[in-house]
């Protein structure tokens, strides 16, 4: 196969039935698993191990010799064990000699040694080719074939022909490889693993400090301040009353912080007059985490929703409901319906209704399996378009059920406003400005600014 045919090798790695052998040094959880998917996907499999004798642990079709006899049948080598034992290759160094070594070793904190894994192999063994990979899956998923979560496999080294060999057989296993460049990026890959949910340290982290906020606030005006002033106690509402009051705040307050970023982001192309030079780091780390900001917005969403079903069944919506009836029993006289209570009240779980089913709309378009399904387009016009018609609808909900309070003096309980207040603040912000950004005045240019106009062209040297 010439040097011009790289994208076949792409869709076909190996064309032919006869597969390269593979060695791999180690037999614990990781390099057994590893054999054995290779094995699954046609490749003769050789184990290099200190006791050479067969072990029911080992993959049937895999033969097991010593190091040194292993090595000479396989131009690839994987090195399936920690660091700290990486000596025991010194001796072999000769054998390794123009092999290819892929280490897959990851650490137990971040940035546990100077330099990563892979490099200080490589300084060990200065005769072979060094390449980092698989260190990002599995034996789990390897063995029971869920590599939905983990099917991206790095790889990184500083021979382009010895990456090239490990890539094809990660395709030939299922996998997709994603080339990093030189082996000096082996520390972020190693690094990688380690890192629990990096993008969502910072909207989990908002989110439990508005939620214990917003808690606390509802806390002391809706238990606290009724049991001082008004001697009755009502702490049974931190079980459904505060939660259900607490969720859909949040939920609009998240929502709307989606889409703050690129309000801000668009007011400062305007200033600037150009779109080549970079935000500040702040808004760069907030917009990327909007995804993870909106399906925690999504989930309290959701437990409103929950919430909200289950508030027939409560006792003190019973007391409250028995109390009416017999209240109008006693006076031997009936209520009319209200019909402007009536229109607000269906209007309010109208516009709910819309305001969730996009917001759902809006968490099934951000997951990859369906984002991946979709034009750039179609996925800008839902979380964009659609999404900002879901901020107006959960914007008009909220609005609708808590705009009473805006005028009731009773309503500002220690002077302070009611929580239905506080959470339009944000939303109603982004709004406003959002419908100045679509005036053809202000669009117009910050459209041509997007797409490459600068009103200083220095800033693009």
């Amino acid at each position: 196969m010439n040097k011009n045919s790289s994208n076949i090798m792409a869709l076909a790695p190996n064309t032919s039935n006869k597969r390269e052998t593979v060695c791999i040094f180690g037999t614990g959880d990781f390099g057994r698993a590893l054999g054995h998917k290779m094995i699954h996907s046609g490749y003769p499999v050789v184990y290099g191990s200190r006791s050479p004798q067969i072990s029911n642990l080992i993959p049937k079709d895999a033969e097991v010799l010593g190091h040194a006899e292993a090595a000479q049948k396989a131009a690839i080598i994987i090195i399936a064990i920690q660091r700290q034992h990486y000596n025991f290759l010194i001796p072999l160094a000769e054998v390794l000699r123009g092999k290819v070594l892929v280490d897959i070793s990851n650490n137990l904190k971040l940035n546990q040694y100077p330099e990563s894994n892979a490099e200080h192999l490589a300084q060990l063994l200065p005769g072979s080719k060094v390449v980092k990979a698989f260190n990002t899956v599995s034996a789990w998923a390897l063995q029971s074939g869920t590599l939905d979560a983990s099917r991206q496999v790095f790889v990184c080294g500083d021979d382009v022909e010895a990456k090239q060999m490990v890539m094809n057989i990660v395709r030939a296993l299922g996998l997709t490889p994603l080339d990093k460049g030189s082996l000096l990026a082996a520390q972020e890959i190693e690094n990688y693993p380690l890192q629990l949910f990096p993008m969502w340290k910072f909207p989990m982290f908002l989110s439990l400090g508005l939620t214990a906020f917003f808690f606390f606030y509802c806390l002391a005006l809706d238990v606290i301040y009724t049991y001082i002033y008004e001697k009755n106690n009502f702490s049974f509402f931190i079980a459904i009353t505060i939660p259900n009051r607490v969720c859909p705040v949040m939920a609009l307050i998240l929502l709307a912080l989606v889409y703050l970023p690129g309000i801000f982001a668009a007011i400062i192309q305007l200033y600037r007059g150009t779109k080549y030079r970079r935000f500040p780091d702040w808004l760069d780390k907030w917009m990327l985490c909007r995804k993870q900001l909106g399906l925690i917005a999504l989930a309290f969403a959701s437990l409103h929703v929950v919430f909200t079903l289950v508030t027939p069944m409560r006792a003190f919506v019973s007391w409250r409901t028995s109390k009416g009836i017999i209240a109008q029993a006693l006076n031997n006289k009936t209520e009319p319906l209200n019909n402007t209570n009536a229109w607000l009240s269906d209007s309010y779980l109208a516009l709910g209704i819309l305001g969730y089913f996009l917001f759902v709309l809006l968490g099934i378009t951000s997951l990859p399996s369906v984002s991946n399904n979709v034009n750039w387009r179609e996925f800008r016009f839902v979380q964009s378009k659609l999404g900002y018609l879901a901020l107006i609808l959960c914007t008009a909900h909220t609005l609708v059920y808590g705009g009473k309070w805006f005028l009731s003096p009773s309503a500002y309980k220690w002077y302070l406003p009611n929580i239905y207040i506080l959470s339009l603040i944000v939303p109603c912000a982004v709004l406003v400005v959002k419908f100045v950004l679509i005036f053809p005045c202000v669009d117009k240019p910050l459209t041509q600014i997007r797409q490459g106009w600068e009103r200083n062209p220095k800033y693009s040297e």
